[in-house]
């Protein structure tokens, strides 16, 4: 998910996100334990560029230890719904690394198609898009 950030990195990434919100009216949540307040991870919809297309980027991340519980799938399709419902999206697409079969699973299960190859922060992925 590019890394670990400097600070200044994560000062620009923190900026970039607000500004998304303001000049669209949505981005990325922070997803937390409804009990114990614990950061789980993070979930939205932000535009990103796609091999010089604009799109809208269905992103989340879970903490490692979050995994598995259908705690992503649920943020996806919230997302999708978000996204195809409230804002009025013709479609959304994420970007999975070909080897990471547990998203693939979660983004098939938020009604996610593979639609094709693509060349993504100089690392091959796989776009799906809601049909």
């Amino acid at each position: 998910m590019g890394g670990v950030r400097t600070s200044a990195e994560t000062d620009a990434y923190l900026e970039r996100n607000l500004e998304h919100w303001v000049e669209h009216g949505f981005g990325i949540w922070v997803l937390r334990d409804p009990d114990s307040g614990a950061l789980i991870g993070r979930a939205g919809l932000r535009h990103i560029l796609v091999e010089h297309t604009e799109e809208v980027e269905l992103a989340y991340a879970l903490l490692p230890r979050f995994w598995g519980r259908g705690l992503g799938t649920t943020a996806a399709r919230a997302c999708v719904t978000i996204g195809r419902e409230w804002v009025g999206l013709p479609s959304v697409v994420a970007l999975v690394a070909p080897d990471h079969a547990g998203s693939r699973r979660v983004l098939a299960k938020a009604a996610l198609v593979r639609e094709r190859d693509v060349h993504h922060m100089s690392r091959p992925h796989l776009l799906y898009r809601t049909d």
